[in-house]
């Protein structure tokens, strides 16, 4: 199992190119199942999350191929309906295939997923949306199964966000017949995105970053070319890295409208930043100052740069609170930060971190994707040597992360 040798105490600095964003590539992967055409995609990171996407994708009967950067799905000729358990199980994202399954061939049959362990993740507002669109479902065996002749536009109000959620109805509602309201929608960037895959490929979706998405259904989709967005969580990472760590840090790629949140906490560490249309620089002369951060759904400060942040406050001057609103487990990496040397307390949903002036070397184990990242922030200002164990979380949602933090002059080895 694949481990990461991290020596810290070094500033960054350079210039990295931010690759396509998981979260995004994704659902957008799963938007091909809606036509019997060839989606054409570029900027798609090659991830383990993708890898499996596309074992999945095939096992439905999609042919991909690679032609340079390009990515092409032709979904002419599917030949299942079924996502199997052994498939599902590592990857929550897989219930993505659920609504345009059910759209193009009118049944879906999708084990409920699995993924990282932080917390409940329910589908049932999924099961919901497609309800009242007029599908039949039921949960047999521990599989949705879902059928309708075709769907039917409907006005759908979810109990809470969810970016997911979001994502399948307003994919399953592009070959309805009639119009959907989804009331309460996500509005993250990914969802922005994933909408202007679907209308590049003849769907009328809009209001997508907004918390009302209109979809006027259509008879067919056909294929088109789309450029997955840049992954805005890698961006934070990078940014907090380089504000841990010290230096004089450049991404390129990256728009910065899509992490004002995280920039504005970032700028309260004492981090200067600098953005252009499609580059960030940030410069940390010092030691940051502690900031407190709560996470919320876009445009608040996102639960997937929680772990991330709190490794800058575990070396801030001063004492912050981190408080978790989205998942009730996404503290599991606290008790690895405190081998490094962390002060960190939790107290229900919030962690209180009082800033200690140096972290020390250990070696300690990723829980899950984000407190990967966390814990290599940690290590690349710990003194001495520390060794990430289970980074094959950190591969899921990361492309080539110590190559990139090499790029920057970090002293980073996998170790195989």
């Amino acid at each position: 199992m694949d481990k990461l040798r991290i020596a810290g105490g070094r500033a960054l600095a350079g210039e990295i190119q931010v690759s396509g964003a998981k979260n995004a590539a994704l659902p957008i992967l799963c938007a091909a199942l809606l036509a019997a055409d060839t989606l054409e995609l570029s900027r798609v990171p090659v991830l383990q999350d993708v890898r499996t996407m596309l074992r999945l994708l095939r096992q439905l009967g999609v042919r991909d191929t690679r032609e340079g950067e390009a990515l092409l799905l032709d979904a002419r000729a599917l030949t299942s309906h079924e996502a199997p358990y052994d498939l599902v199980k590592t990857m929550r994202a897989s219930i993505l295939v659920l609504g345009p399954l059910l759209a193009r061939l009118g049944e879906a049959r999708v084990s409920l997923p699995g993924g990282c362990a932080i917390g409940a993740r329910p589908v049932d507002q999924h099961i919901k949306g497609l309800q009242a669109m007029g599908a039949q479902i039921s949960i047999e065996h521990g599989y949705v199964v879902a059928k309708a002749a075709r769907l039917r536009g409907a006005r759908i109000v979810t109990d809470m966000v969810t970016v997911t959620g979001t994502e399948n109805l307003m994919m399953a509602a592009t070959l309805a017949s009639g119009t959907t309201l989804i009331e309460n929608a996500a509005r993250e960037p990914e969802v922005v995105d994933l909408a202007q895959a679907l209308n590049a490929m003849g769907a009328r979706v809009s209001g997508a970053g907004t918390d009302r998405i209109e979809i006027e259904g259509v008879q067919a989709l056909h294929g088109a070319r789309h450029a997955v967005m840049a992954d805005r969580i890698e961006a934070g990472t990078f940014l907090c890295a380089a504000a841990a760590a010290g230096g004089d840090v450049v991404l390129r790629g990256v728009a910065s409208v899509t992490l004002d949140a995280t920039l504005e906490k970032l700028r309260a560490t004492g981090a200067q930043i600098e953005a252009g249309d499609d580059w960030l620089r940030l410069v940390m002369a010092g030691r940051p100052r502690a900031v407190s951060v709560r996470t919320a759904p876009f445009p608040g400060f996102a639960t997937d740069m929680q772990a991330q942040f709190m490794a800058v406050d575990a070396i801030a001057s001063g004492t912050a609170t981190i408080t978790e609103t989205i998942f009730e487990n996404r503290f599991m990496h606290v008790l690895e930060m405190q081998r490094l040397g962390a002060d960190i307390t939790i107290e229900g949903n919030t962690a209180v971190v009082r800033g200690v002036e140096r972290l020390s070397g250990a070696t300690v184990m990723a829980t899950d994707l984000r407190a990967s990242a966390g814990l290599v922030i940690a290590a690349l200002v710990a003194e001495g040597e520390t060794i990430i164990d289970r980074i094959y979380h950190l591969d899921r949602g990361y492309e080539g992360i110590e190559a990139k933090l090499g790029a920057l002059g970090a002293a980073v080895e996998r170790l195989r």
